[in-house]
């Protein structure tokens, strides 16, 4: 029965996104205006340009459509721009490059995409401080004030330099990525299990300075989003290295933000939010329930069951499947203190889309 529900309803997001992508092609959407998908493609460094090209693919290998296909090639190909701009690469690669060229590579075995997941991972591999051992997140204007940054969505980044290391048979790329990863653990997770956003390390000498509260609601809260980040990335870690510790630390996460799911089953911006105004994230819901679902496979039953709660609760209060917007997932929020809240933005499309394949065995896992 749990199959066949998680079957219609991929076969409805299907149906949605190829309409969507008949009408979109040629965009690269974020959010959207009126209900349609807005376009990044003057804006080619933004971090989420690939989860669009990322959802089509998904739902090509699953159900096939050549249109799908076209679409994402178009955007992969929009995307070499960004290689000639020093100031747009920087530690979200992962994101731009696993969900275009890598999905690509995967699903048809172009050399030219290959070739772009090698160049992407060079640039995010020569990001790597060797006194912090972290790869350090955004870029500054030059004056070094962001040097020595580093974010717990980096987790999510290393697949890219673990994948890279498959493909040329060359080690330095899974051992930078572990490096971050063994510093994360240290520097980035509490002892109750939540994670920090943000972790300003001395460039010079490694030492942990500071951390901020980034996208959350203040210093020392617990983002969700950023949670999910942490708990996925960590159980994504783990399957590429299995080193038991990335296990044990993607529990904890887990643990803890399972333990935090307000009755209701809708995911706020931070778990420590106070009561008015309180903001909603569909996005850390839908990020959360992909890496349960993973973690399930390596850790128990609770993390799957944990994660249909989620997806379910998305899918019957949260999801349009309708042809009145072009977005499917509401109530997504980029960050507490945005001036824009509960909206659209594509990576909840997208992650809510893995997550459904991963239940009724259509993935392409992409990480």
């Amino acid at each position: 029965m749990e199959g066949k529900y998680w079957q219609e309803i991929a076969e409805r997001i299907y149906q949605k996104t190829s309409a969507v992508a008949l009408e979109s092609a040629g965009k690269i959407p974020y959010s959207t205006v009126g209900g349609r998908f807005d376009d990044q493609t003057d804006n080619i460094a933004w971090w989420t340009n690939g989860f669009w090209a990322g959802q089509l693919w998904q739902l090509r290998g699953a159900f096939g459509g050549e249109i799908l296909r076209l679409i994402a090639e178009g955007i992969e190909k929009k995307l070499d721009r960004v290689f000639l701009l020093h100031w747009g690469m920087d530690h979200d690669s992962g994101f731009r490059w696993l969900m275009t060229a890598g999905a690509d590579w995967r699903l048809t075995g172009s050399e030219a995409s290959k070739n772009r997941l090698i160049v992407a991972a060079n640039d995010l591999a020569g990001r790597f401080n060797l006194a912090g051992r972290f790869i350090r997140a955004w870029n500054d204007s030059g004056d070094g004030s962001r040097s020595g940054w580093a974010i717990i969505d980096c987790m999510m980044n290393l697949p890219l330099l673990y994948l890279v290391s498959e493909i040329i048979n060359d080690p330095r790329f899974s051992q930078i990525a572990a490096a971050h990863a063994d510093t994360a653990m240290k520097a980035f997770v509490r002892p109750d299990g939540s994670v920090c956003h943000i972790v300003e390390f001395d460039p010079a000498t490694g030492e942990r300075l500071r951390s901020y509260g980034g996208q959350g609601y203040a210093h020392g809260s617990s983002w969700t989003r950023g949670q999910a980040w942490g708990l996925y990335g960590f159980t994504l870690s783990y399957i590429h290295t299995k080193k038991h510790e990335y296990l044990e630390t993607a529990e904890k996460i887990a643990d803890r933000f399972i333990e935090r799911i307000p009755e209701s089953g809708f995911i706020p911006v931070d778990f420590d939010q106070p009561p008015e105004p309180r903001y909603e994230d569909s996005t850390a819901a839908a990020i959360a329930a992909c890496g349960l679902i993973e973690l399930s496979k390596l850790a128990g039953e609770k993390y799957l069951e944990a994660a249909e709660r989620l997806l379910k609760n998305l899918i019957e209060h949260r999801c349009r499947f309708d042809l009145g917007c072009d977005n499917i997932l509401e109530k997504c929020t980029a960050a507490y203190h945005d001036s824009r809240h509960e909206g659209a933005i594509i990576y909840g499309d997208y992650f809510l889309t893995e997550a459904v394949l991963k239940l009724c065995g259509k993935e392409t896992f992409l990480w």
